[in-house]
């Protein structure tokens, strides 16, 4: 595995940027000032997700696209009570119990921050019933600290305005564990761009599209626009799994720091068996850890890319985390390392006749080649 250091920082800025679906430009202009040294072209599609072209030495050389979505799950203001109350309006999956008390940030037009909580209930004197329910986040408000409605006004919050976790970064007891918000999916998105860094030094043959898409919490749109302007001949979606190894679930499944996964299908996506059995022998002669996953909820910038014009081959390379889809997520840079081999590995060693093997649809003949 290589020893090459990790860029924290980056990590840091990815994380603590907002950037709800359709609200991505923060995120995406932290990706364009950090990819400028390594590519050869930047260019967006209309949805706004951002394309990361890196030349192979090869004009001819394969098409390889690999996204990460910069969307983060969050909110939007949908009320401003007369009391200065907010209304919140869930952007991506939300589960109530996740949400009681905890600091969000609203960012205005003009990119203005103000910290607000999320109203909660004290426990005493309340039914069992009311405690065992779950609040639904539609029904919650976001309380800014301030008297009135006019003075919601004053500070330039409309309708509109997006609503995200007020966290930031944190290495834990032991480092290699981070805290954070947004890991779905800056996690991959930065380890996407470490690929970006390495493979700007090697000589490959594919034509490199490292991708940012928008939009992938609330219908994965970004992906599907992005496909079209790239035409790839092959397809790698980068996102993150759910672990299982806490006591919440006690399956001893995708733990924390036990390195790459290897989607093999999710609800929505069944792996191209060419790209996983590539995958597969490159991170043994790598000497990485393998584990595989079978998401049977839930899907990745994969579902629209394999689906897209006359097909991609596609895949999706996963990291766990836990704690997904909440204001706090946890993620291990063991994995982070691991992936970062891997992928590297890949775009430096595709070569053009790999395609073909990838298209092939039967495992006898694919068993032969890998």
């Amino acid at each position: 595995m290589s020893n090459e250091a990790i860029d924290l920082e980056l990590l840091r800025n990815l994380s603590e940027a907002d950037g709800i679906g359709g609200r991505e430009r923060e995120v995406s202009r932290i990706v364009h000032s950090y990819a400028q040294p390594y590519v050869d072209n930047i260019y967006y599609d209309n949805l706004g997700s951002i394309i990361l072209k890196q030349n192979g030495i090869n004009k001819n050389g394969p098409k390889v696209m690999l996204s990460a979505h910069m969307d983060e799950v969050g909110f939007e203001v949908r009320q401003i009570t007369e009391q200065g109350f907010l209304k919140l309006l869930p952007i991506g999956g939300w589960w109530g119990h996740v949400m009681p008390a905890q600091e969000m940030t609203v960012t205005t037009n003009d990119n203005k921050k103000y910290i607000g909580v999320i109203g909660s209930r004290a426990p005493h004197g309340l039914s069992d019933e009311v405690k065992n329910k779950v609040m639904k986040p539609m029904s919650m408000f976001l309380d800014m600290g301030v008297d009135n409605k006019f003075e919601i006004e004053q500070m330039g919050i409309e309708i509109g305005n997006m609503i995200t976790p007020n966290i930031k970064v944190r290495q834990m007891n032991n480092p290699n564990y981070l805290l954070g918000k947004a890991w779905d999916d800056r996690f991959s998105l930065g380890a996407e761009l470490e690929v970006m860094k390495r493979t700007s030094v090697m000589d490959h043959e594919a034509t490199l599209y490292f991708t940012g898409s928008t939009q992938e919490e609330v219908g994965i749109r970004g992906a599907r626009s992005a496909v079209h302007k790239i035409k790839p001949d092959l397809a790698i979606a980068m996102d993150v799994t759910t672990a299982q190894d806490t006591p919440l679930d006690d399956r001893n499944v995708d733990n924390l720091g036990k390195g790459v996964v290897l989607a093999v299908l999710d609800s929505l996506t069944i792996a191209n068996k060419g790209l996983l059995y590539r995958m597969k022998r490159l991170a043994t002669e790598q000497k990485l850890d393998i584990r595989y996953d079978f998401m049977t909820v839930g899907g990745t910038d994969a579902c629209n890319i394999h689906k897209a014009m006359d097909g991609i081959p596609t895949m999706t390379v996963s990291m766990p985390t836990r704690y997904m889809h909440s204001p706090r997520l946890m993620v291990n840079l063991d994995d982070y390392k691991q992936t970062i081999t891997l992928l590297t590995e890949f775009c430096k060693t595709l070569s053009e006749k790999d395609v073909s093997l990838f298209k092939e649809t039967t495992r006898e003949a694919l068993v032969d080649k890998y």
